[in-house]
């Protein structure tokens, strides 16, 4: 039998002079030779002809298996990317180059871009373009780039597809290189969101840079890889699976925004602490109202708190990358990160403008923290000590339509979007967690108790 091949024989349904019929099945590995590509039986030995010094072997393989009536082909294409997320400061100072290079991650391509003029479409949200527009101006107008600045209202309202065709037809009249003349996009969580989307579909792939400028996109919507818009009065309903080229984060920014959206961009924080990080919980009991005071600006002379914004941010991030990177399209569908997000956005459409996402977000934790000490998953103390923390860090922790109808409707939703099974991360502990399949009597009891929050 020759390499590569494998056979099944197996009876036809019906038969009843037990005639069997032949499968032959084959795994190709893809190999490219003289600029072009071949399959070759997985396992084979290459052609002395070949120079291996210029073949090039793609992990994608091409399965085949022939029976009776016809060919079928198996593709398993791993889709690989790489994306950058970079601490830095002073990001629109004209002598820091990286929201020109910082992507690019050859030196020998940074000489080569610097050679001819660039051009860059930033996309900012109008209150961000009225802070820091002069800014971005005097930075590409002193670096020699042609630009344009596209300033929308970006918020939760107008999170729609309209807006996402509004910057298509901007980035087409334009004009910009869909390889090395990046979108920036300049604002909170739904103005990066919007942008991801509308880079993703345009030639089907442009690349992209998100610029944070709130807390909760510092530590959330920046360093992920999905966009999307809402459609239906459903949150993120349309959108994509495409990370950024690269992510810049100043803290400065965050110094203008008003203190509830630092309270807002807690709950982010929060989730991640409850769900993997002791450390950081205690950070937050610790240090919170500090970080609420100074809006995450590092302050000299201050050694009780040390640099707990920087040490806040950096822990908050990296336990969020340790979750997304593995498990970047969601693949897998239990997923710590989806803490605080099964009731929240049900609640957050319908209550649109009165909450924010991350105040949402933790009433949704908050409620679920009650159905963990139901379920006998928590002790009091760590019950108690959860929802101390976040009225400290001035998150809301429970809405008068967070209802029993709604939140009937919120798990309906989440056992479609989960593949027919709730996934429902649900905290062990201060730091851990786990999953648990939950009774509509947890969430009645938890109902219940919420007038003692």
């Amino acid at each position: 039998m020759p390499a590569g091949d494998m056979y099944t024989v197996s009876p036809i349904r019906g038969s009843t002079k037990g005639t069997e019929t032949r499968t032959k099945q084959k795994e190709f590995q893809l190999v490219q030779v003289k600029n072009t590509w071949c399959c070759v039986d997985s396992g084979q030995e290459f052609p002395k002809t070949w120079n291996e010094d210029q073949v090039i072997v793609s992990p994608a393989k091409i399965g085949e298996t022939i029976t009776e009536s016809g060919v079928s082909w198996t593709i398993k294409t791993p889709i690989y990317f790489v994306y950058k997320v970079i601490e830095t400061q002073d990001l629109l100072d004209p002598n820091n180059l990286t929201l020109l290079y910082g992507h690019v991650s050859d030196p020998q391509e940074v000489e080569i871009h610097q050679k001819k003029i660039q051009k860059r479409l930033v996309v900012m949200d109008m209150t961000v373009e009225k802070l820091y527009g002069s800014k971005v101006r005097k930075y590409f107008e002193a670096n020699n780039v042609t630009y344009k600045i596209l300033a929308l209202e970006t918020t939760e309202e107008t999170k729609s597809m309209e807006l996402v065709l509004t910057i298509l037809d901007e980035v087409h009249k334009f004009g910009i290189d869909r390889r090395t003349e990046p979108i920036i996009a300049i604002g909170g969580g739904v103005c990066l969101d919007i942008v991801g989307l509308a880079a993703s579909l345009y030639r089907r792939r442009t690349p992209y840079i998100r610029v944070p400028t709130t807390l909760l996109s510092y530590v959330d919507a920046s360093v992920g890889a999905k966009n999307g818009v809402n459609f239906c009065n459903c949150k993120n309903k349309i959108g994509t699976y495409t990370p950024p080229a690269a992510t810049f984060l100043d803290r400065s920014f965050i110094k203008t925004i008003p203190r509830r959206q630092i309270s807002n961009g807690f709950g982010e924080i929060l989730k991640m602490a409850l769900m993997k990080h002791k450390g950081l919980f205690e950070l937050l009991e610790s240090h919170g109202k500090f970080l609420l005071d100074t809006k995450f600006q590092s302050r000299n002379g201050l050694a009780s708190h040390g640099d707990a914004a920087l040490t806040t941010t950096r822990l908050a991030i990296q336990t969020m990358l340790e979750e997304l990177a593995p498990n970047l399209w969601e693949d897998d569908l239990d997923r710590l990160v989806d803490y605080g997000h099964v009731i929240s956005p049900e609640l957050e459409m319908k209550v649109l403008p009165a909450l924010m996402h991350g105040e949402a977000v933790n009433i949704d934790m908050a409620f679920m923290t009650y159905i963990s000490f139901e379920s006998g998953l928590i002790t009091d103390e760590e019950k108690k000590r959860t929802i101390q923390c976040m009225k400290n860090l001035e998150l809301p922790v429970w809405h008068k339509d967070c209802t029993f109808p709604l939140i009937k409707k919120a798990l309906g939703e989440r056992f479609k979007h989960s593949g027919g099974k709730l996934r429902l991360p649900i905290p062990t502990g201060l730091g851990t967690a786990g999953r648990c399949y939950y009774y509509y009597y947890y969430y009645l009891k938890a109902l219940k108790s919420q007038s003692c929050w």
